[in-house]
Parts: structure tokens; sequence; C-alpha cells
């Protein structure tokens, strides 16, 4: 009995820790509903608000942020070193140069 008790808390607790991840979708509800408080709408207003404010494509800086140039050389170099399949000090060395380009 008490061989069975540890197993089902593991799983039990791993259950639990999925639903504690917000999705997009769930960001965007509390952002939606945030501005509608904010503005103080209510009942027919509020829902046509909500309603547009969920079809809305996500702003520029949520999900697709535009990379800085330096994220962009960390991308390729990181690219390129997973082409060449290198690891550990070669890598190290490799991305260390290819930064400094």
């Amino acid at each position: 009995m008490k061989m069975l008790r540890v197993p089902l808390l593991m799983i039990g607790l791993l259950l639990c820790s999925q639903g504690f991840a917000a999705t997009a979708q769930q960001n965007k509800m509390t952002t939606c509903n945030a501005d509608a408080t904010a503005k103080s709408l209510k009942g027919d207003e509020r829902k046509m608000f909500m309603s547009t404010c969920l079809k809305a494509a996500p702003a520029a800086n949520d999900d697709a942020k535009a990379l800085t140039p330096q994220q962009e050389k960390m991308k390729t170099c990181n690219a390129d070193a997973a082409t060449k399949a290198l690891k550990g000090d070669e890598r190290k060395a490799f991305m260390s140069d290819c930064l400094k380009k």
C-alpha cells in the first residue's frame, strides 16, 4: 500500500502541473479582459469588444518578435555549428569565432 502512494502522487503532480501553464489564447483573453475593464465596458459593448479583441492578430511584439542583428548572427552561427555536428570545445571555439565576425 505504501509503495503505491508515491507513484500515484507523482502522477497526480504531473497532471496538475499541466494546468498551470498559460497558453497564448489564455494570455490574449487576460489582456482583452483587462482592456475591457479599463474602458469600463458593460453588456453588449463588452461582448463586441471582447469578440474583436480575441479575433485580432497578435501584436508584433508578442509572438513574432523581430530579431536583433546579434540574435540573427547567433541564430546563423548556431545553425552552422549544428550542420557541422560540432560538440563540446570545438563548438565553443567555432561559436566564438563566428560571433566575432
